[in-house]
């Protein structure tokens, strides 16, 4: 039969952008606009770990996320890494969800994707952080869930050895599919994309879907207003140091910096 797996994404600012992050100090949203996004690096490991099973078991792997109509070009890197079909989840409606309202409609759009066996996400993303959507998806879902998961051996098509780490130690779980998993990056490391990969994702779908493709959504589950987490005070804290101008020749500099750093209670 294969596998029909959805593996969910989130697309994050790029590391090397980072200094042009900022806070909305009236909406307290995360000022996004001019910063080029990658896919979480665990998530890959996620997608991955998908692959690996498409690979011995045949099947499916779809990649959702929820996002902005920009983050298509994520979604086209993970159909380059093998990925079959995609599925971008945008909508005014969704626009300042926390985690709750995020896994909500990542879970209805895997309700609407049919019988799905596994759903894999990473552990955590490289944002926000805050480790919890993978296991809210499962209760959504009313599946088995388990967070953390750095090790997934298959026994047969449906039955798993899982293991979850834990700061001394692990503990190995027996699991039988449907089941969903907050997977690290040790499960499985990404693959490289090759020029081949690339131009195969141009020709693989990407299903848009908005509020109005997920029937029977509930409104009071989405967006800013369907969340329970709201962000309090912004406050930026000053970060400039007190600076002097030592001025004089290089040993006059030199002499009063000395003196200076004495008098701040180091021997020189």
């Amino acid at each position: 039969m294969g596998l029909n797996i959805a593996v969910c994404i989130k697309p994050v600012p790029d590391p090397e952008h980072y200094d042009k992050v900022t806070i909305d100090p009236v909406t307290k949203r995360i000022t996004r606009d001019g910063i080029p996004t990658i896919i979480n690096p665990v998530d890959k490991s996620a997608i991955e770990l998908a692959l690996k099973y498409k690979g011995a078991y045949g099947g499916k792997v779809t990649v959702l996320t929820m996002s902005l109509p920009s983050a298509e070009t994520n979604l086209r890197e993970a159909l380059a890494m093998g990925a079959d079909e995609a599925i971008l989840l945008t909508d005014r409606a969704f626009g300042g969800a926390d985690t709750l309202a995020t896994s909500y409609v990542l879970a209805e759009a895997i309700k609407k994707m049919g019988d799905v066996d596994m759903i894999l996400a990473g552990a955590e993303s490289a944002d926000g952080a805050t480790a919890q959507v993978s296991s809210q998806i499962g209760e959504w879902l009313s599946m088995p869930h388990l967070w953390n998961v750095f090790s997934a051996e298959s026994k047969d098509e449906r039955n798993y050895i899982l293991k979850t780490k834990y700061e001394n130690g692990y503990i190995e779980y027996e699991a039988e599919l449907p089941f969903v998993l907050g997977v690290s990056r040790e499960i499985a490391k990404p693959r490289f994309v090759g020029a081949m990969g690339i131009i195969k994702a141009k020709s693989k779908p990407i299903h848009i879907w908005g509020k109005a493709e997920l029937e029977g959504i509930e409104e009071k589950y989405l967006g800013l207003s369907g969340s329970p987490t709201q962000a309090g005070k912004v406050k930026t804290p000053n970060l400039k140091r007190n600076g002097e101008i030592i001025e004089g020749t290089v040993e006059e500099i030199a002499a009063q910096m000395i003196e200076k750093i004495r008098a701040g209670g180091i021997i020189v």
